[in-house]
């Protein structure tokens, strides 16, 4: 079996946790019992990037789509976080484990939001990797959110609108502190992005597997970061421009 590279790991990884709802169907279970089993899934994962040195992990929790979804299942998923927020706060302030929520903390129930606020504080100054939680998030509205806070700017004089820029726009966004995204994961097979980190998958790789989130722990993790390694990104050149950018000897 191939070893990963340690030194070609991605610097931020992003996976859109889906097929819950179908792997609780398949063992003729409710679909709240597939959420509670894909959260095994979401501990393997934090575990095997803390382990083998990913910076930064972000997961597709809950979408601003998600709202549409049976009223008992929503109500559910919150409680399964706030469950989550309590089991996991001991281990992740162990580990040193930085969490941050993308997304609007709007609508999100003020029980739950509170727990996760409280872990964000007392994690704000750790370093080992950082896991973003999008939360009622959207990436259509992260764009809109950040124009606006940049049309904020150029009102109150802080900036002129020529100042727009890449740079500038992109301080704006949930993931301005964050590396460019290099890798986003997609379980159960489906072929889209649903609305996640719209700007961000620019240049990101894209690796879909048929494994449904609660079958998805450390070996299928570490075939995707593989398969990242075994791709050649280009950023718009040519294979022979980045061979003959290699220093002789590297």
């Amino acid at each position: 079996m191939d070893r990963l590279d340690p030194n070609r790991l991605p610097r931020h990884v992003a996976i859109i946790m889906d097929g819950n709802g179908r792997w609780a169907q398949k063992r003729l279970l409710n679909r709240v019992a597939g959420h509670e089993e894909g959260a095994e899934s979401v501990r393997a994962v934090i575990e095997t990037a803390r382990r083998i040195g990913i910076p930064h992990l972000t997961l597709y929790a809950f979408s601003k789509e998600n709202w549409q979804r049976p009223k008992h299942e929503v109500q559910a998923l919150w409680q399964l976080l706030r469950r989550f927020i309590r089991s996991e706060r001991p281990k992740l302030l162990e580990n040193r484990i930085r969490v941050r929520h993308f997304g609007d903390p709007e609508g999100i129930p003020e029980d739950v939001y509170a727990e996760f606020a409280s872990l964000i504080r007392e994690t704000a100054g750790f370093d080992k990797l950082t896991v973003n939680l999008a939360l009622n998030y959207g990436g259509r509205q992260e764009i809109l959110r950040a124009a606006a806070l940049f049309a904020e700017d150029v009102r109150a004089g802080r900036c002129n609108p020529s100042d727009l820029t890449q740079e500038a726009f992109e301080k704006h966004l949930f993931t301005a502190d964050t590396p460019e995204l290099d890798l986003l994961i997609r379980t159960s097979g489906e072929c889209r992005v649903s609305n996640f980190l719209l700007w961000q998958l620019a240049y990101a790789e894209i690796y879909i597997t048929e494994t449904l989130w609660p079958d998805f722990r450390e070996p299928q993790f570490i075939e995707a970061l593989l398969d990242y390694q075994r791709r050649e990104r280009r950023f718009g050149k040519t294979s022979e421009q980045l061979r003959s950018s290699i220093p002789p000897n590297s």
